[in-house]
């Protein structure tokens, strides 16, 4: 371990029997199997099986007729493991369903870690729509240029409160009810967290009983939304469904945003932010031109599309500026002109948030939700301990 972290050992008994078969250990047979387990004497090692890093090391110790947990370390290193599975209790869930065969606890150790990747995602998202937003107050435009950050509450707008409902609700689901995440976005609507003239107007009908379904396609005279609302607070679903594979990535990014976005567009541009943020939350992340690649595979043909395309061609070398040139920066407020640029600067920024935040102000143009966006993808793979405490503590707190 490079940087472990002692935890409280948890309150689990192990019979004999139990103790018995997580001695012999666990090793993965396939990619799909995440974790190998061996165990020398008395103390067991958990690690991840595609890098082998040791994520968690426990010592075990004769408890009355059986035995118990004495001594637990965590690996807190963000390059070795994202904080997504670290205290006592997601332990016991993971050597329950790993060495014990518990399918039940199996499961709930998945929806935690998927609420985990979420809820960092989240963090990220909502620290750069707020952080974002300040460079819109002429007082903070020397901030701006200077790059360094304002003093005070930082707001956060409609970005991140569209997310927060959207973690909340799979959370509770562990997929998109649309009805129910319509009913949830339009409680939660509030005019001056800064919501484009047509959702709105959307939210505001459907908080009066109208149809959704009707609604969004109607916006626009009939051709419904293509704008980047619905790309801006997808991260926590692409951060939530990482373990389950792109098709359902695709799937459930599209439920979601067509409640508001039904325009093909709209629509390509939220799957596109959602696949991005899936491949960073993952184990192995591919290189920035093979990530962009499966997202440009994922994504529907269109503007989106042909954009994340220019993004890939791009070189390493090329500039922000430079590549907000050619991909847009969102000043349109366009899925096409948003999504790629964000995608772009987030997939060669994966290693740093702050990094990743400067590079994408930089650019200029729709600032909070690009940097919601981009926060959202890197701090799923990073988790939300790469946020650095004082852009946390300045942000507003997140909704309950």
């Amino acid at each position: 371990m490079l940087a472990p972290r002692t935890l409280p050992p948890p309150q689990r008994h192990y019979s004999e029997v139990e103790w018995q078969r997580v001695r012999l250990g666990l090793h993965a047979m396939s990619m799909e199997e995440k974790w190998d387990a061996w165990s020398d004497g008395t103390t067991l090692r958990l690690s991840r099986s595609w890098t082998g890093y040791e994520i968690y090391r426990a010592r075990f110790a004769p408890d009355g007729d059986g035995w118990a947990v004495t001594e637990l370390q965590v690996e807190t290193d963000p390059s070795r493991h994202r904080d997504t599975v670290n205290h006592p209790g997601q332990f016991v869930m993971l050597v329950n369903s790993l060495l014990l065969d518990e399918d039940d606890t199996l499961e709930q150790f998945q929806r935690a870690d998927r609420g985990l990747r979420a809820r960092a995602s989240l963090e990220g998202l909502s620290v750069g729509d707020a952080l974002g937003a300040q460079f819109f107050v002429p007082d903070n435009r020397e901030h701006y240029r200077s790059q360094t950050v304002p003093d005070g509450l930082w707001q956060w707008t409609d970005d991140t409160q569209m997310a927060a409902v959207l973690t909340t609700h799979l959370c509770e689901h562990d997929e998109v009810r649309q009805d129910e995440l319509a009913r949830g976005f339009a409680a939660e609507f509030d005019l001056y967290r800064g919501y484009g003239p047509g959702a709105a107007r959307l939210l505001r009908r459907v908080r009066d009983g109208e149809d959704w379904r009707q609604l969004s396609s109607e916006l626009f005279g009939g051709n419904g939304s293509f704008g980047n609302g619905a790309a801006m607070r997808v991260a926590p679903l692409g951060a939530w469904f990482a373990d389950r594979g792109t098709h359902q990535v695709v799937e459930q990014a599209a439920l979601s945003a067509e409640i508001t976005h039904s325009h093909a567009e709209g629509i390509a541009g939220a799957v596109a932010v959602a696949v991005a943020a899936a491949l960073a939350a993952a184990d192995e992340v591919p290189p920035p031109v093979e990530l962009l690649t499966q997202v440009i595979a994922a994504t529907p043909p269109g503007a989106v599309r042909d954009g994340l395309m220019d993004a890939r061609d791009l070189p390493d070398s090329t500039r922000p500026e430079d590549a907000a040139r050619l991909l847009g920066n969102g000043s349109a407020t366009t899925a096409a002109d948003t999504v790629p640029i964000c995608a772009w600067l987030a997939i060669h920024n994966l290693s740093d948030f702050p990094a990743a935040f400067w590079a994408t102000a930089s650019v200029g143009g729709d600032i909070d939700t690009n940097c919601a966006i981009v926060g959202g993808i890197v701090s799923g793979h990073l988790g939300s301990a790469a946020i650095p405490t004082e852009w946390r503590s300045a942000r507003e707190p997140l909704p309950d």
